[in-house]
């Protein structure tokens, strides 16, 4: 069995997509908080079965006969994928496949890419062959974030520095043959980024051309962001999270642009062009 985490979430649901294209139904599980949300899958032959990291008897029910197992990665802590590699461990997982982040680093003031670098250190001292898929960042995730610049044609955000942003559907493939081929993609891979690294000012310049509409960058300090976005009723912890995101893009934590994923697709990687077109047509 090739177990899937996270399945009804956007990459996890990719992923099982693209698995259904490489091997039968019956030897992809999904491992699920909600099996309800996943019947679609199960009446094409898909095992679906509850599991949550934070319930770890659940993910021994849910990883049972597990060969290759899919960690898609949650929230900035690493706590719930340890207890996910120790019980894919325990279920006699041959592979246990981990979406990283091209900055997952120790330091990185960016919540996220600290919980990620403890994960990779954990799947190290697991014992069982790993692959941890550096993952560029999800070029959606800024789509959002601009999507009310989008609309008001000001992008107001701090200062922040180029990202190789990349597309969901790109990462969720190469995640489909990290389960399923063998070599290639083992241990920490390199990075797996978009084919070119945007800033905010590059990413409104697209989408002037893209909308025909004039959308300006605007930069402002950031205790004065923080402030706004707190207003418009965004809680300050989430506020200086995200805050998190622009200071790491700022020392370049983002800024890599590698062929490996291009390598693992057989083609170029989606640009963010494309990405943002998409979300713009109607």
């Amino acid at each position: 069995m090739i177990i899937v985490t996270g399945a009804t979430g956007q990459l996890g649901r990719l992923v099982v997509e693209h698995l259904l294209t490489r091997v039968p139904a019956e030897r992809i599980g999904v491992s699920v908080r909600e099996p309800g949300k996943a019947e679609d899958l199960a009446d094409r032959g898909v095992r679906v079965r509850q599991g949550d990291f934070d319930d770890p008897g659940s993910l021994a029910y849910a990883f049972e006969g597990a060969a290759r197992v899919l960690i898609v990665s949650g929230p900035a802590d690493a706590a719930p994928h340890r207890a996910a590699i120790e019980a894919a461990t325990a279920a006699g997982a041959k592979r246990i496949v981990y979406t990283s982040h091209m900055g997952a680093n120790p330091a990185s003031p960016f919540l996220p890419m600290p919980a990620h670098a403890e994960t990779e250190r954990d799947l190290s001292a697991s014992g069982v062959p790993f692959t941890a898929l550096r993952n560029g960042f999800y070029a959606d995730t800024i789509v959002q974030v601009i999507g009310q610049g989008l609309r008001d044609g000001q992008i107001v955000a701090p200062a922040d520095g180029p990202v190789s942003w990349t597309a969901h559907a790109d990462l969720a493939e190469a995640a489909a043959v990290a389960l399923t081929e063998e070599g290639g993609l083992d241990g920490i891979t390199p990075s797996l980024t978009g084919p070119e690294a945007l800033d905010l000012t590059d990413i409104a310049a697209i989408a002037s051309e893209l909308t025909g509409r004039e959308i300006t960058r605007v930069t402002v300090p950031d205790d004065e962001w923080i402030t706004g976005v707190v207003s418009r009723g965004v809680p300050e912890g989430q506020a200086r999270f995200l805050l998190g995101m622009y200071e790491a893009s700022r020392q370049g934590e983002f800024a890599e642009v590698g062929p490996a994923l291009g390598e693992v697709l057989g083609r170029k990687p989606t640009a963010f062009r494309d990405v943002l077109a998409a979300t713009l047509t109607p």
